[in-house]
């Protein structure tokens, strides 16, 4: 299951370089310059990409508890499957609706402050303001984001599920730290091409989810589903004394 999420991260991250790249090559500071305590450009970078990550762990830990909740209701046979299915779904929804979408369910004044905040972390070059600047980031609508939330739906348990957002975030940690550290480090004509990758892989992701809910019995894959054990009547019953 975590290595579901890192690999979709790592695939995904070109999305990410297509849409937060200029975000990332905007990071306050230049080479050579010190942050806190001495931390290095790379540093700073680098925690700014760990904030995000820390963001994401975070999220998934939410959608672990929603999950938990659903396995609670007796709904955890078709968790899985309905998670590919919501996949396939954000899939078809174009990524210009992330934003308004959030409008209609009441974030966007959240949503706003979380900019304004963005906004003064910029205006620093300390370590913590990076680290603080890639914590509100992840906060930022982001249909990738989403697509990673639903797979986590299904993940097992609420560290599961945080595990798998938390190995969402470091599959886009190479590619996004090597961009804020080099610059242009992929063209923007290979950029939009790469990013016609990620709904092939959310939908091979959703497959997944889907033939591993259906327990087929197929190791590993799809393992056949358990039902729920039924309590056995205790062994130790008091036993009644008839007196004559």
């Amino acid at each position: 299951m975590l290595w579901a999420g890192f690999i979709f991260g790592l695939l995904g991250s070109f999305h990410c370089v297509g849409m937060c790249g200029a975000i990332a090559l905007a990071l306050p500071g230049r080479p050579g310059a010190s942050l806190l305590r001495g931390a290095s450009f790379g540093a700073g970078r680098l925690l700014y990409n760990l904030g995000r990550t820390t963001t994401y762990a975070a999220l998934g830990a939410l959608a672990g508890l929603a999950g938990h909740g659903l396995r609670l209701a007796g709904l955890q046979q078709s968790l899985s499957v309905a998670s590919g299915c919501l996949i396939l779904l954000l899939v078809a929804v174009p990524e210009r609706w992330a934003g308004p979408g959030a409008g209609w369910l009441g974030l966007a004044r959240p949503l706003n402050r979380v900019k304004l905040l963005l906004a003064g972390l910029f205006q620093r070059t300390s370590g913590w303001a990076l680290y603080g600047a890639g914590l509100l980031n992840g906060l930022l609508p982001c249909g990738l984001v989403y697509l990673a939330l639903a797979g986590a739906l299904s993940a097992p348990g609420i560290l599961g599920a945080a595990g798998y957002m938390a190995c969402f975030g470091l599959g886009t940690l190479p590619l996004m730290l090597a961009l804020s550290l080099t610059g242009q480090l992929v063209p923007l004509c290979w950029r939009a091409r790469l990013r016609q990758v990620v709904p092939y892989a959310a939908s091979l992701l959703a497959i997944l989810f889907i033939v591993r809910g259906l327990g087929l019995g197929i190791p590993y894959l799809s393992p056949p589903l358990t039902a729920s054990p039924v309590a056995a009547p205790s062994p130790h019953r008091a036993s009644r004394h008839l007196c004559h």
